[in-house]
């Protein structure tokens, strides 16, 4: 079973920074069969996937975020990391931790981190005008 934790969520003003970490604990041990993103939920809006790390680092990001945000992985921590920046209201969101197998992950999916089937408990994030 796969499990993720997030943390590092908080309140900051427009123009902020935020840095995410995901602790995830899979059945191998190692995250390294694993593609991981992260995705968010805010009020009244649609779930949507943010970023993707792909088991060879690749990594893929909605355009809403592009150039603001940064996805990594390290692999030896078995942790994922979103360096958010330049941070806008609209961000305001609780965001997730998500992983797939990568025997699982098809060209479609793998830049789609909220279809992804393990998901963490989230992490709140607000930003204030």
């Amino acid at each position: 079973q796969v499990h993720l934790v997030e943390s590092g969520g908080g309140s900051v003003q427009t123009g902020g920074s935020l840095r995410l970490s995901c602790t995830v604990s899979v059945p191998e041990n190692s995250i390294k069969n694993y593609y991981l993103g992260w995705s968010r939920t805010g009020v009244e809006k649609e779930r949507e996937g943010v970023a993707t790390v792909a088991t060879d680092g690749r990594t893929f990001y909605s355009e809403s975020v592009k150039g603001r945000f940064t996805i990594s992985r390290d692999n030896a921590k078995n942790t994922i990391y979103l360096e958010m920046n330049s941070l806008k209201p609209e961000d305001t969101a609780m965001y997730y931790c998500t992983a797939e197998r990568v025997d699982r992950v098809t060209l479609a999916l793998e830049k789609r981190p909220e279809k992804f089937s393990s998901w963490g408990q989230g992490t709140q994030v607000t930003v204030s005008s």
